[in-house]
């Protein structure tokens, strides 16, 4: 009875403890490949003056490893000057929980979270 009380309490701190780091490695794959679409960004840019305005004309998918946890959406103000682009990735099922909300990327290297921490794009 003591052996099974022992084991509760150890999967009662370590279960929360394993979720925030699932969360953390979501969020940092997130991250990555918000940067990996503001570099495909910058290279449609110098060969076509221009921001592309979603995904498919940047040719990019997203990863399947965070496909379920993130919406990923981009886009061009063509018309401003100079033009801009905006990256976001909002959290969607089991994501949805984490405090950090939906990231965002700006053409001016800003990012944003819904959270008021560093941490975030870490």
């Amino acid at each position: 009875m003591i052996t099974v009380a022992i084991i509760g309490i150890i999967a009662t701190l370590a279960i929360p403890s394993y979720n925030g780091y699932i969360e953390r490695s979501r969020r940092s794959a997130a991250s990555s490949f918000i940067m990996e679409l503001a570099n495909l960004q910058e290279r449609f840019f110098l060969d076509n003056r221009a921001y592309a305005a979603d995904m498919a004309t940047l040719g990019a998918t997203v990863p399947n490893e965070i496909t379920d946890f993130y919406t990923f959406t981009t886009s061009a103000n063509n018309a401003a000057t100079p033009p801009t682009y905006s990256i976001s990735a909002a959290p969607k099922g089991s994501q949805s929980g984490d405090d950090c909300g939906t990231l965002t990327l700006s053409s001016t290297g800003v990012k944003g979270h819904a959270a008021g921490a560093t941490r975030c794009w870490e």
